[in-house]
């Protein structure tokens, strides 16, 4: 373990300062994000500018989603993204070889090896905003805390998705449009789940968990979380943690060596 977290220092910190060499980025990132947000501000507040509400989910309470999955937007951005997305790559250009040969796990190398600060005003946008709606719900420091554990959840189930669909690209190469697709479907995050019809809520509880990356989480800050659905969200995400990992060992199998 000590020695995987020096190797992450190490990435972490050349990746960090390969980027900070062009620093307006990060106000063009910063504006993207702020973009994104108010355009789903927007979005949120046609719902409620007639006095609608979706239903046991007032202004605030609904901010507290929107807040969770722009926490979860900065996390794709920052972690996700400048990684997961380059497996493509590997295969492609033959390098996968000289990843699976380093002394470490190739799946932490592929999944840990940059960083991009790019993301981060999401996080702080994300922060703020959950800040903002329980200074007006009253919320107490345990709740945000208590909150920590499923957003956790969240993050591991967004990482294992994310991994399967990069693995499956020792199959099939181009598999961008697959991982867009997944990211249009996680835009149903942006609202609680009582927004959708009965079908679509089975949809994106049980097919694709967007339920557990937004909705549970913005319920435990809220303080009316239950508990069984909270340990379903560690089930499901030690579940596929597994699965990323196992997955990858089976997709290896088939992977032919630009050297061989």
């Amino acid at each position: 373990m000590q020695r995987y977290l020096h190797v992450l220092q190490l990435f972490w910190g050349t990746a960090i300062a390969a980027e900070l060499e062009y620093r307006l980025n990060f106000l063009l990132a910063a504006l993207s994000s702020l973009g994104n947000l108010v355009g789903s501000l927007f979005g949120l507040l046609l719902f409620y500018q007639n006095g609608y509400t979706f239903q046991n989910w007032n202004w605030e309470q609904a901010l507290v989603v929107l807040g969770v999955f722009t926490l979860l937007q900065g996390f794709s951005s920052t972690f996700l993204a400048p990684n997961l997305n380059r497996i493509v790559n590997h295969i492609q250009q033959g390098t996968l070889d000289f990843v699976l040969l380093k002394p470490i796990s190739s799946q932490f190398w592929l999944s840990a090896h940059t960083i991009s600060p790019w993301g981060v005003p999401d996080l702080v946008f994300g922060v703020i905003m959950v800040g903002y709606a329980g200074a007006r719900l009253r919320l107490h420091a345990s709740d945000y805390l208590l909150s920590i554990v499923p957003i956790s959840f969240g993050f591991a189930i967004l990482y294992s998705l994310w991994f399967i669909l990069g693995a499956m690209s020792i199959w099939f190469v181009k598999i961008y449009n697959v991982t867009e697709v997944l990211r249009g479907l996680l835009e149903a995050g942006r609202f609680p789940m009582v927004a959708y019809p009965t079908a679509y809520r089975f949809f994106f509880t049980f097919v694709v968990p967007v339920a557990f990356l937004t909705t549970v989480p913005a319920e435990v800050i809220l303080g009316r979380g239950e508990l069984g659905w909270t340990i379903a969200a560690g089930g499901l995400a030690i579940v596929l943690l597994y699965t990323s990992h196992a997955f990858w060992r089976f997709a290896l199998r088939f992977y032919t060596s630009a050297s061989s």
